[in-house]
């Protein structure tokens, strides 16, 4: 049950801050936090990450129901598997998938406004990037997407140490 619990806090979470967003900046205005580094920016996109997929509000909303539910489905199965870190992972992504859900069914698009900007040498090269402008229900997501990968990660070193202690035994 925590787990859900984890999902709706991001959820909340995620809804607050765009709601804050849309109601305190107007759209397109930017607020320095961390001088060019870190902006808040009013942005919305009718897309998916990056903004790619523009205007395809019906193919995310179904997307995403069949998302949440393979999640659901899944998430049920890791907590009764006692997989704590796999099912911490789901809750992130069922958070953030559901914040961008809403907004996507009530508004036909996401509110982000999370911008970084790079700007700084390497090697004597200079590197300038601004990364496209997000929200907290992409950054549960992504670290959700993280979570995961670290997981199956070490399943796979658990079962790579636990094949090569039985080829140990085999040999006794």
């Amino acid at each position: 049950m925590r787990y859900y619990f984890y999902a709706l806090i991001v959820f909340i979470l995620d809804q607050v801050s765009k709601w804050f967003i849309m109601k305190r900046i107007p759209l397109g205005e930017e607020r320095p936090v961390l001088g060019d580094f870190f902006i808040i920016t009013s942005h919305r996109n009718r897309g998916a990450a990056f903004g790619i997929l523009q205007n395809q509000r019906w193919f995310f909303i179904v997307i995403t129901l069949v998302v949440v539910i393979g999640i659901l489905w899944y998430i049920r199965r890791t907590i009764r598997e006692g997989k704590t870190l796999l099912s911490f992972a789901l809750s992130l992504l069922l958070g953030g998938a559901i914040g961008n859900f809403i907004d996507r069914a009530l508004f036909g698009e996401v509110v982000d406004f999370l911008q970084f900007t790079f700007d700084f040498s390497l090697f004597g090269k200079a590197i300038y990037y601004v990364y496209p402008i997000f929200n907290l229900a992409d950054s549960a997501i992504v670290i959700g997407v993280i979570l995961i990968f670290l997981d199956s990660l070490l399943a796979w070193r658990k079962e790579k140490k636990g094949a090569a202690h039985e080829h140990k035994s085999d040999l006794v």
